[in-house]
């Protein structure tokens, strides 16, 4: 990598800007959608599968620690909270 100029992370380990988070959702990707349920006939099979994937993991997928919603839901719940917090402030 060093080689090829490319940066192995993000930052230093163990600090906010250490990618995990971004590993551990490549990894989740990978085991449900690309091993589970290849072997892909096209590389517009897996963009598809991908859009699909990202669509279910963002806005249906539900998050016991959040309320069992989904994380677009909690995101727009607290940017209404925050816009009402701003206009009663």
């Amino acid at each position: 990598m060093a080689e090829a100029g490319i940066e192995p992370s993000v930052g230093s380990v163990g600090d906010r800007y250490d990618n995990a988070l971004a590993e551990t959702v490549n990894g989740l990707f990978k085991a449900e959608i690309i091993r589970r349920r290849g072997p892909w006939r096209s590389l517009e099979a897996v963009e598809y599968a991908t859009l699909k994937w990202v669509d279910w993991f963002n806005n249906r997928r539900l998050l016991e620690p959040i309320g069992n919603i989904p994380p677009a839901e909690a995101e727009a719940n607290l940017y209404a909270a925050l816009e009402t917090e701003a206009m009663t402030a």
